[in-house]
């Protein structure tokens, strides 16, 4: 807990607390205090992408020990790459990446004269003050209050984690706005949820007994959980400013000023190659799927994302013959079969019929979709392949692509690209290891409500179309609105919904960590390895933990190393 020397709650003592210079009304006007989260609560902070990075990956990206500069959490390029970068969303006002149920509840927070607004953030103040006041700012949002957290308090406080540094700043607004009824706090996260109504239940039982430096009586204190989202950069952009942060953390350690950090580089897992179907196609393929009636939808995986050239990184001689990366290949339908009613699959051949091409199948096929549990590979056992009306022969374009996710490794570690699917378990500290999340603070959604997130709209959207050409289907989104209780005081009512289909790559999915959740002493969650390739699956497939997507990511840069972002389609990883 921070420090509670001091005992004089004062107007002038609690501005500190603010990086933005507005006067605070007088306690005799405010009745309702109003406490809003930043991230992914008000503002749609993009996470780490789950389908360009492994597991293991995902969490150390977000683990502030494993960086020179703290990483995901505190870093301001981060938030600053939200989106298509300030320079162009500013002028939108970040237009599609606020939770606009919890905007309309600061604005009537705002407009009620006797209620005191608060936007409280565990990011540093000293790297993300006037990057949060210019999105703020762009909303038109005019917070009494900014809070940022900072090197030490206004009374020289020092704060263990980021939960005790906002119950400090929970404890001055209660004790300073002493005729203030009630106080309303806003927060995604369902464990900051519970530690915030404990707190401010304990502190009514020090109301109670009179035991604070300044008597007032018990607060009614409301914690309203919001329902968290998952957004993410364009792949490109999030690659570029990862590949940017090791360069900083290695120069840093190159100078030798940080001797138990490692010097680290990205790499890459390729887990196959193969001719990549839209979006659109896919939802063309998915029409030729007839499931037996007494199997229901949400048991079956629909797939039709690919037509496999390899399981594996493509052979320079095998990438020869199909065009290299990039090639297009058009293909018919041919025939449609099954096996056991456990695996559905078209056949399909090249148009014109003499083009080139490989597979490690005996013949081309697409596995439109599978029962769960079954592998796509039994598709091969089909035997009686059915001839398709006319009407069915479906012509589609396929792109030569390949499947990836990166990851992050200890530089100079590792066994090349297909052998490092599995996690490397080295990937640690000097000494000690580096301190992680816990496994309850990792969170794993069971189901993906957002539209192009889950098997059964698969079938009407298509597998491809949120990744495909990196920002496509960047919907608003739609917005409910539960007011579930009076508004007279601008924000009483439920979680705020967030829309589905959101676009601008969101989902609701696993993977999820604030710099809230590091604890200093918590080990590394162990992800583990013994995860087996699917192919027909991408790579969210093969990550612990995965959301369940099963598209395949698209293409990046041209099989290989290097690329600098330079307009080509690579991407800036190293190795």
């Amino acid at each position: 807990m921070a420090s509670r020397k001091l005992v004089s709650y004062t107007i002038t003592g609690l501005k500190r607390w603010s990086c933005v210079a507005r006067e605070l009304p007088p306690v005799s006007q405010v009745k309702a205090l109003h406490v809003y989260d930043f991230d992914n609560t008000l503002f749609m902070s993009p996470l780490p992408n789950t389908k360009l990075w492994n597991a293991y990956t995902t969490g150390f990206l977000q683990t502030q020990e494993c960086f020179v500069n703290g990483g995901w959490w505190h870093d301001p390029n981060i938030l600053g790459a939200t989106g298509q970068g300030i320079e162009k969303e500013e002028p939108t006002a970040w237009a599609g990446w606020w939770n606009e149920y919890i905007v309309e509840l600061v604005e009537l927070s705002i407009e009620q004269k006797d209620t005191l607004t608060v936007l409280l953030t565990g990011r540093g103040e000293d790297n993300f003050a006037d990057l949060l006041k210019r999105i703020v700012a762009s909303k038109n949002l005019a917070f009494d209050m900014i809070c940022l957290k900072p090197q030490a308090g206004p009374n020289n406080q020092t704060f263990t984690s980021t939960m005790n540094y906002k119950q400090a700043i929970l404890r001055d607004l209660v004790l300073t706005y002493t005729d203030a009824d009630e106080i309303r706090v806003y927060e995604d996260r369902v464990k900051h949820v519970k530690a915030f109504q404990g707190y401010f239940d304990s502190m009514n039982k020090e109301l109670l007994n009179r035991s604070t430096p300044t008597p007032r009586r018990p607060i009614n204190a409301e914690v309203i959980q919001v329902a968290d989202a998952v957004t993410t950069l364009d792949p490109v952009a999030e690659t570029a400013e990862v590949q940017r942060m090791i360069n900083a953390h290695n120069t840093a350690i190159h100078s030798g000023s940080h001797a138990l950090l490692t010097p680290l580089e990205i790499k890459r897992s390729v887990f196959f190659t193969g001719y990549l179907i839209s979006s659109v196609d896919t939802a063309r393929l998915l029409k030729l799927v007839s499931l037996p009636s007494n199997l229901p939808e949400s048991e079956v995986k629909f797939l039709a994302s690919n037509i496999i050239i390899t399981p594996r990184p493509c052979p320079r001689s095998i990438l020869d013959k199909v065009g290299g990366i990039g090639r297009k290949q058009t293909w018919q339908v041919t025939g449609l079969g099954s096996h056991e009613s456990r695996v559905w699959a078209a056949r399909v051949a090249p148009i014109p019929t003499d083009a080139p091409y490989h597979t490690d199948n005996p013949f081309p096929l697409v596995v439109l979709a599978v029962v769960k549990g079954t592998r796509p590979q039994d598709a091969n056992r089909i035997q009686n392949w059915q001839p398709v009306p006319s009407s069915k022969q479906i012509v589609f374009q396929t792109e030569v692509g390949e499947t990836v996710q990166l990851r992050i490794e200890t530089q100079g570690e590792g066994d090349g690209e297909y052998g490092a699917v599995f996690v490397n378990k080295n990937l640690k500290r000097q000494r000690d290891g580096p301190p992680a999340f816990e496994r309850d603070s990792y969170r794993t959604f069971g189901s993906q409500r957002g539209g192009h997130y889950n098997d059964e709209n698969r079938r009407l959207n298509g597998a491809n179309g949120v990744y495909r050409g990196g920002q496509n289907n960047r919907g608003r989104g739609a917005y409910n609105n539960p007011h579930n209780g009076r508004n007279a005081r601008g924000g009483r009512g439920g979680p705020g919904n967030r829309g589905n289909n959101r676009g601008r790559g969101s989902a609701r999915g696993g993977g999820y960590k604030s710099l809230d959740d590091v604890q200093n002493n918590s080990r590394y969650a162990n992800q583990g390895s013994s995860y087996q390739p699917n192919y027909d699956d991408g790579p969210s497939s093969y990550a612990a933990g995965a959301d369940g997507y099963n598209s395949s990511f698209p293409a990046l840069g041209g099989g290989g190393s290097g690329g600098q972002g330079n307009g080509d389609g690579g991407l800036p990883y190293g190795k």
